[in-house]
């Protein structure tokens, strides 16, 4: 698929989104695109669900995915999750989220998904033996980070939900997450990375940005 078709889907995909608070209940509803998914879970969003993962036209293997849709509970630090996807897209989490900026090292995969539920975007990359060789894939993810619209919700030392970090769990080299969906790559593809965080920005079921921890 061209990478103007891969746009318009995610744009009209990311227009049929509802975003709710976690206590509400979800509305199901329909249209012509993509199959709507009813979820019977109170915190469970309605969102359009891509039929077949999508490989849009890049400089290396993309593959964009709607995994299955977890509730988003709280549960006790260090509690054990079993998630739906690799990098996690939803599903439960700690009370504690993480800070909306860049890590040099790992943090715990519960933290990040709490940030997703307050609407965040993940850049992940998996660690590089010689920590040097990772540079240009983090320079490319900052760049990704810097083409997001400055967020009115965010202050101005924060300017947008997203979150920079190293994910040793990670089977590809570059993902990226929001609250439902999952982005995977050989390399950092500069044009669908960055369609695909200003598509799905936003979109957790709580539209929150505050400090989240900033040191693990």
């Amino acid at each position: 698929m061209a990478r103007h078709a891969l746009t318009s889907l995610a744009s009209g995909l990311a227009a049929t989104a509802l975003v709710v608070a976690c206590s509400s209940d979800g509305d199901s509803s329909s249209d012509n695109g993509p199959t709507m998914t009813p979820s019977s879970e109170a915190g469970l969003v309605d969102r359009a669900r891509l039929p077949a993962p999508l490989h849009p036209d890049a400089s290396c293997p993309v593959t964009i995915d709607t995994p299955e849709l977890l509730p988003g509970t709280h549960v006790p630090e260090g509690t054990p999750i079993t998630y739906s996807s690799n990098p996690p897209s939803s599903g439960p989490h700690y009370i504690i989220w993480a800070n909306f900026q860049e890590f040099s090292t790992p943090v715990e995969l519960p933290y990040l998904v709490h940030s997703l539920e307050h609407g965040a975007i993940l850049l992940l990359y998996k660690p590089c033996p010689d920590a040097n060789a990772c540079a240009p894939i983090v320079e490319g993810l900052r760049k990704v980070r810097e083409a997001v619209p400055t967020d009115p919700l965010c202050d101005s030392e924060t300017r947008v939900r997203v979150v920079i970090a190293p994910d040793p769990q990670l089977d590809v080299p570059v993902a990226a997450a929001a609250w439902g969906w999952t982005y995977k790559a050989d390399c950092v593809d500069l044009p669908t990375l960055t369609d695909f965080a200003k598509a799905h920005y936003a979109q957790g079921t709580e539209n929150l940005c505050a400090p989240g921890k900033a040191t693990f």
